[in-house]
């Protein structure tokens, strides 16, 4: 049976006409609320795992029911891959055991990847794959790039990469990127292999509708140890 999933519709034409102007603020200020409890607890046990691992580090952001985790994994199997997802529901759907250089952490990502990069974590590889995308225009400041959070995302540096089923979220994040560190990334069309990533990879290319793929390589831009802002 093919998927039946729509298209994304939003009044946006283009790049939001605030997303500089957000992502200059976030470079700009400090934000001092702190982690929660629950999320520092399970960023300890993480940083534990991931030290005893002794292999370069691959994060897969927002990693769902855990699938694009096991499938990283698999691929890589030299290096610790770490999924991170707040839905224990989602991180609680069965796809099979694990890799044993994989581990699936519930947490909040805003507050994981300031921890993350606090503690000097620098992946080789970073994911986020499907969905966030939040295309109404008053919805700006729900994506990862107009959020306070998206320079603390950038500064853990690596190979980045992003896929969406919506073309302007995937120039808008591009955009961010170039704003805050003057790298310019890779903005194309792909068609996905046998093996789909994530259950929305399978659902967006099985309705027919163009997936989108960001890549670029990060400098890391701050210091091991900068403060959780």
């Amino acid at each position: 049976m093919q998927a039946s999933s729509r298209a994304i519709v939003s009044s946006q034409q283009g790049p939001h006409q605030d997303l500089v102007r957000r992502v200059q603020r976030a470079r700009d200020s400090e934000w001092k609320r702190p982690p929660a409890e629950h999320t520092r607890l399970a960023f300890e046990k993480a940083d534990r795992w991931l030290e005893a691992q002794s292999r370069p580090l691959i994060l897969d952001a927002g990693c769902g029911v855990g699938l694009s985790t096991r499938r990283l994994a698999e691929r890589h199997p030299d290096h610790a891959v770490i999924g991170v997802d707040r839905s224990e529901l989602r991180l609680s759907r069965d796809h099979g055991a694990l890799p044993d250089n994989a581990r699936l952490v519930r947490a909040d990502l805003v507050d994981f990847w300031r921890l993350a990069l606090a503690a000097g974590w620098r992946p080789a590889r970073h994911y986020l794959l499907y969905p966030n995308p939040y295309p109404k225009s008053t919805q700006l400041k729900r994506r990862w790039h107009g959020h306070p959070v998206f320079p603390s995302l950038l500064a853990l540096g690596g190979a980045l990469e992003l896929r969406s089923n919506w073309a302007i979220y995937v120039e808008e994040f591009a955009l961010g990127v170039e704003t805050l560190l003057g790298v310019e990334g890779e903005i194309a069309a792909f068609t996905p292999g046998a093996t789909f990533m994530t259950p929305f990879e399978r659902k967006y290319f099985e309705s027919g509708q163009t997936l989108w793929r960001y890549r670029v390589d990060l400098a890391p831009s701050l210091p091991r140890g900068e403060p959780i802002r």
